[in-house]
């Protein structure tokens, strides 16, 4: 039964983006600010060991994810395709910020989530690395502020979570939804550039 909800709950991360594109109307296959998704607000800690949430990102745009540093699947791809749209969009002259919350707030203390950041190649200046929450919070906080599950399976190190990447304008919408496994990134870049000013 439980691989059964487990199929069940990845086929769904796999195919839920529609909802949100279907008879959206936006300029953008990526757009999803009809579906009308707003951050909830929090306080939690990053990678140095220092509270960071929406105060600090008030008033800007940036791009969030799911992951964890022991991930056996998606995450070693998503991780480093997101350190290349930092670097595309910090060539670009684009300031905004990037987040990762950690799905795995047990093992990835701020020292975790520090070491893995420089391993990726993150500048760690515009991009933060999350934790200091609950399984519980962080579960509560995916549902809410980007309607996606957050899934620990019994007697496995993986966690089931979304590939997604989530654009949040400067008000906390989230108005943006990008494939976190896609390769080829000139199409979410050139997208990125169009809409973050």
């Amino acid at each position: 039964m439980r691989i059964v909800i487990s199929l069940l709950l990845l086929a769904l991360l796999g195919g839920c983006g529609w909802v949100y594109q279907v008879g959206s109307g936006g300029s953008s296959e990526y757009d999803i600010s009809k579906a009308e998704m707003k951050t909830m607000n929090f306080e939690f800690i990053n990678q140095n060991g220092t509270a960071y949430g929406t105060e600090q990102l008030q008033g800007q745009y940036w791009l969030a994810n799911l992951i964890f540093t022991h991930c056996p699947s998606v995450c070693p791809t998503m991780t480093p395709n997101m350190q290349r749209l930092q670097a595309a969009m910090k060539e670009e002259g684009i300031e905004m910020s990037f987040i990762s919350f950690t799905v795995d707030p047990e093992r990835d203390t701020p020292e975790a989530l520090y070491s893995y950041g420089n391993n990726v190649g993150a500048d760690l200046t515009s991009w933060q690395f999350l934790s200091g929450y609950t399984i519980e919070q962080i579960t509560e906080f995916a549902a809410e502020s980007f309607k996606t599950p957050v899934q620990h399976i019994d007697d496995s190190d993986d966690i089931v979570h979304s590939t997604s990447f989530f654009l949040v304008d400067p008000n906390g919408n989230v108005i943006r939804k990008y494939d976190g496994l896609q390769s080829n990134q000139k199409p979410i870049i050139d997208d990125l550039l169009k809409t973050v000013k």
